[in-house]
């Protein structure tokens, strides 16, 4: 995979113990598998009915999730690179590649079209897509330097960028959540969250940074609190204050972990096989933030590198096993499962 070629000298291993807290009850067997779409993916998001899959070997696929139980392929496309994220905003997605911006149409999702491009003098490795404008993050080719790009998309066939902000050390993931971009750099001394301003496109400002002891891969916000995964552990940092961002818990994942999302109290981990636990999907109950619990898992085959939650659902791709699609783990405070079916891959409302 691109991004595990070229940061793989990013080398750090962290073990922190996880606080233990009582824990409302959980749906038995959570998460649940309860359907699969073989192939290779990457990246996955997912917008109404449709997931839209990215991967190595340079397809879009747009699968028919109507039927969780049974996805459909009913479009696809070729990229014009291998693809390091997508997003979805509209009737159009947006992908990251490591030399550009690709502009999407997706408005008939049997027939995806390419409508614009835009190159970027970096590596391209992740985007988030807002209020006509997309969020890259990015890093140059020797790894020293990155930030965010915030690309005007209003014009989907002339994308163009408005402005750009730098981070510590080379961007890696990102999200977008009430005026922010979150924004994770992977290892080395500079490791961490970097917080951007980006309430005025034109002139996004650098807030707030959390240097996280080990290496930082994925975030993702909910509630006031930007949840990190890296390897070995989930980290809990109160963002209510983007200025001031303060680590309030965290939890062990024994395995390296490159991808999350977040939903009705629930943290999804997508965890890879690093020889000492298979790889799969975790479920953590973050209702109380300063102390994450382990309440259920899935082992999958291959390795798994994102996860998204819509409509109850989640998504996780794997390079050796396609699409697979769980039932969430639903919260049981009076009998009844909660249901926040808002969440999505690259924006947290």
């Amino acid at each position: 995979m691109q991004r595990q070629r070229r940061l793989a000298q990013v080398v750090s291993l962290v073990v922190i113990g996880a606080c233990a807290s009582a824990s409302p009850v959980h749906a038995q067997n959570c998460p649940e598998l309860i359907g699969q779409l073989p192939g290779s993916a990457i990246y996955v998001a997912v917008s109404g009915n449709y997931a839209y899959l990215v991967g190595e070997d340079q397809q879009m696929v747009v699968a028919d999730v109507s039927d969780p139980s049974t996805p459909l392929v009913v479009g696809q496309m070729v990229l014009p690179d291998p693809p390091e994220g997508i997003a979805i905003w509209g009737s159009h997605a947006y992908v990251a590649h490591a030399d550009g911006l690709s502009v999407i149409d997706i408005g008939v999702p049997s027939a995806p079209v390419q409508v614009g491009y835009l190159d970027t003098p970096d590596y391209a490795l992740d985007v988030a897509a807002a209020d006509g404008y997309a969020y890259v993050a990015y890093g140059d080719p020797t790894l020293t330097e990155g930030g965010l790009r915030v690309i005007d998309v209003s014009t989907p066939s002339a994308p163009f960028e408005v402005g750009f902000a730098a981070t510590p050390a080379p961007a890696f993931n990102l999200t977008a959540s009430r005026g922010y971009a979150f924004i994770t750099q992977p290892g080395g001394p500079l490791a961490g969250l970097s917080i951007i301003d980006v309430s005025t496109p034109s002139a996004p400002v650098a807030v707030g940074f959390w240097n996280t002891p080990g290496v930082a891969w994925d975030v993702a916000v909910s509630g006031g609190y930007a949840y990190v995964v890296g390897i070995d552990d989930l980290r809990v940092i109160d963002v209510t204050t983007p200025s001031n961002p303060v680590e309030v818990g965290s939890a062990n994942i024994p395995s390296l972990s490159w991808g999350i999302a977040v939903s009705t109290g629930i943290a999804y981990v997508a965890w890879a096989d690093d020889f000492s636990a298979p790889a799969g999907l975790r479920a953590f109950d973050v209702t109380w933030p300063p102390a994450p619990v382990e309440v259920g898992s899935y082992d999958t085959p291959g390795e798994q590198l994102d996860v998204t939650v819509a409509d109850g659902h989640v998504f996780l791709t794997s390079d050796g096993g396609g699409l697979y699609i769980f039932d969430g783990c639903g919260l049981f405070a009076d009998g009844f499962e909660s249901g926040d079916t808002s969440a999505w891959s690259a924006t947290v409302p």
